[in-house]
């Protein structure tokens, strides 16, 4: 169990959550009945979904955690595993979503997950990265965005030479150059290891970076999961020239799951605080990110820091595929529970049912221990 609450970069302990929402007494409320296919009961706390009844011997992933590499001596191994990715294990709200297959990324003994590891480091210091394929079944490699290295260290094996094969080990030296939010993946058969899931944040904090109230990372995605389904066996066929993108997920989760407070990725603030969301889209298509009740400034792109001349209030922020845009606002509304989703509104869809998709929200810690957030806690599965 992770020891913090919401997306990836969140300090809010588990037991600020707790008294937030009234020691969770609200989550347990009667008449509370989440949105199913069928407009049957809602997954109880007791109940066994779908996703947990599966045959499969591979294991989950887990929400992607952050690594302080400087405070390893500037070096991190990652490792590539097969394992299911379960973005929204629940009955409610058109799920279950499942991902069979991925190739998830972990680092150094930690758990694999979708999306892979937040490595994150400060301007000047150089990172050693060693891609541990030891134990792996195909080859790969790592390409890190945004910072300037050696070309040996470009992670593409058509113009390097360097690729890591099942058995081996190979280590990439990446410096951290180039301050800003970038992404790494691996670069082999980029077409189908980026749709299985192997890609990740790089974080490079500028010398004498000053973190905002609150501060997190959020990577988009589209996936076919058809190539998922075909690499677990089943009896379909992946065609990466006509995509058919049917899964969409914010840090590897489908809404409501994004909603989970240990599982996914809320946005959890308090009235005045300074809020800063890293978004990379990791996906194959635009994502327009829009925030409800909130203006935003655009102040960081691929690393670029804007000028504070352009900048400008907005709510939409269209990202590129591979693009990385940090958004900064202020958690100025009434507390309550606002919407963060992709405006392009098939995308925030699970299946047939809406909502769901690529969907999130930011939550005011003061609008935690009313009657709407236990029901979003049940759609989400939280048992507190």
């Amino acid at each position: 169990m992770r020891n913090y609450v919401g997306a990836p970069g969140s300090t809010v302990s588990r037991r600020e959550f707790l008294a937030a929402t009234g020691s969770v007494g609200a989550l347990g409320l009667a008449g509370c009945t989440a949105p199913t296919n069928g407009d049957s009961a809602a997954v109880g706390a007791d109940e066994t979904t779908v996703a947990q009844t599966s045959e499969s011997s591979l294991p989950y992933t887990s929400p992607p955690e952050v690594v302080q590499v400087d405070e390893q001596g500037g070096q991190v191994t990652l490792k590539s595993a097969p394992a299911r990715h379960a973005a929204h294990p629940l009955e409610t709200m058109g799920g279950p979503v499942e991902l069979p297959q991925v190739w998830a990324f972990s680092a150094d003994d930690g758990a694999p997950s979708v999306p892979g590891p937040i490595l994150r480091t400060t301007e000047g210091n150089d990172m050693e990265v060693t891609l541990d394929n030891t134990d792996g079944m195909r080859p790969h490699t790592v390409h890190f965005h945004g910072v300037q290295k050696a070309w040996e260290d470009d992670g593409v094996p058509t113009t390097t030479g360097i690729r890591v094969d099942p058995g081996e080990k190979h280590t990439y030296t990446i410096p951290a150059n180039v301050p800003g939010t970038h992404l790494y993946h691996c670069h082999y058969q980029t077409h189908r290891h980026i749709e299985m899931g192997m890609y990740g944040i790089l974080r490079v904090d500028p010398k004498g970076y000053e973190p905002a109230d609150r501060e997190y990372f959020m990577t988009v995605r589209d996936w076919d999961s058809r190539l998922p389904r075909q690499m677990a066996g089943e009896n379909v066929t992946y065609d990466p020239r006509n995509r058919k993108p049917d899964v969409f997920t914010v840090n590897g989760k489908s809404a409501p799951r994004t909603l989970h407070p240990e599982d996914g990725s809320p946005i959890i603030v308090e009235q005045g605080d300074t809020v800063r969301v890293h978004y990379v889209n990791a996906g194959y298509m635009s994502h327009p990110m829009h925030i409800h009740n909130h203006r935003f400034q655009l102040v960081e792109k691929d690393g670029g820091v804007i000028p504070e001349a352009a900048r400008h209030d907005m709510d939409v922020t269209n990202i590129a595929p591979a693009e990385r845009h940090t958004v900064e606002f202020t958690a100025d509304a009434q507390p309550g529970i606002y919407l963060m989703h992709c405006h392009k509104v098939n995308h925030v869809m699970n299946g047939n049912f809406y909502p769901g998709g690529m969907l999130s929200g930011v939550v005011y810690k003061e609008a935690m221990d009313t009657d709407i957030f236990a029901s979003l806690m049940e759609y989400a599965g939280y048992e507190g």
